[in-house]
């Protein structure tokens, strides 16, 4: 792996200049919380920037020895999983994760959606983990710190390389990600399914077109997300719909909206979260509200606020994920109307666990006998 130092190095991105930050979703590499320097642009007194080639993703091999990341969060059902890659090509500009890219040296800002470090070994590493003797079986869950289905998976199928080891080995999995791209690998779903071993969601924050574009520009489309719940409902896959973030004044009127149409799509279970500001994006997120929302920004910071006991973010479980106060507990009634009155989570799917079989042996592994 190509050694990273906080910062030491200057890449295409620090530049954040309009004409190469176009498809992207944050303004700028803000610095991180591990930061000895900060470089800011300035214009030089000619009045014009030098042109420049939009910013391109470049991918890092990153050479992790374990694949599995386990967590004791009491905020999410699950207690294991599996990121492919990190950062995210998505370039969602509310996205959570951002932050975690400062460990790598990296910018949580448009390095985060420019600089993707790539486990191409994931398989393998993945059928060592699950030959351990000490390995006990429950839901791993793909989706979390960075989209499995990013644009980059079309050329390295890397998820797809690890779904085919859960459903060789009958091992639960839980998918979340905002990519069309995710139907490619229905006839591995399919299969799964019979056994009641995979369930997905696909992420719908907005059904504005134009929104979508600014907040999460290199995302399917609401309608692909849209038509890609409709396939793997069709195709007998479980499917659900997650509303997130949850934005003031930006995608919160929608709610009703999106689980309507995800409903009719064929979505059966339903959550929400919460804008989340951790960190560093607490700036990326002013930034970009400043930038493309000026005439609401102190509204909906305000609002944001009011949820999260007068601060930008709380990290405490119980409600770092729901927010508190009147404003949360009117979207709490609403999503409940709603989901209630179109038959959402009736009955939420609990996948088998019983049926796990440990990997063969990976012949390229070889043998030391």
């Amino acid at each position: 792996m190509k050694k990273i130092t906080p910062r030491a190095i200057a890449t295409e991105a620090d530049q954040a200049r309009p004409d190469a930050r176009r498809g992207r979703g944050a303004l700028s590499d803000v610095g991180s919380r591990y930061d000895t320097l900060r470089r800011e642009r300035q214009d030089d007194g000619w009045g014009v920037w030098d042109e420049v080639e939009p910013l391109k993703t470049v991918l890092h091999d990153d050479t992790t020895r374990s694949i599995i990341a386990w967590n004791k969060s009491p905020d999410i059902p699950f207690d294991r999983s599996i990121n492919p890659y990190r950062g995210c090509e998505h370039g969602c500009v509310y996205c959570f994760a951002r932050p975690s890219h400062a460990y790598l040296g990296f910018s949580p800002g448009l390095d985060f959606e420019t600089q993707i470090m790539v486990k191409r070994n994931a398989a393998s590493l993945l059928r060592q983990e699950l030959a351990s003797r000490s390995y006990r079986v429950a839901t791993l869950s793909m989706g979390t710190n960075t989209d499995p289905y990013q644009p980059v998976e079309r050329e390295l199928g890397i998820t797809r390389q690890i779904v085919e080891v859960l459903r060789e080995t009958r091992h639960p999995l839980g998918i979340v990600t905002k990519n069309h791209l995710v139907t490619r690998d229905i006839d591995l779903f399919k299969d799964m399914a019979r056994d009641g071993l995979v369930k997905i969601f696909l992420s719908v924050t907005t059904l504005d077109r134009q929104l979508a574009r600014r907040m999460e520009p290199r995302t399917s489309t609401p309608p692909k997300r849209l038509e890609a719940i409709r396939m793997l409902a069709d195709a007998g896959i479980p499917v659900g719909v997650m509303v997130a973030p949850i934005i003031p004044m930006l995608n919160d009127m929608e709610i009703e909206g999106i689980l309507a149409e995800a409903h009719a799509a064929g979505a059966r279970e339903a959550g929400y979260v919460m804008l989340r500001l951790p960190l560093e994006l607490k700036e990326l997120w002013r930034e970009w509200l400043a930038e493309h929302y000026p005439d609401r920004a102190a509204r909906v910071m305000k609002m944001i606020q009011e949820a999260r006991g007068g601060k930008d973010y709380v990290p405490q479980f119980g409600n770092r994920m729901r927010g508190e106060g009147p404003y949360m507990e009117l979207v709490a009634q609403r999503f409940m109307l709603a989901t209630r009155k179109l038959g959402f989570n009736t009955s939420r799917l609990r996948l088998r666990s019983d049926l796990f079989q440990p990997p063969a042996k990976d012949a390229r592994q070889g043998s030391l006998f």
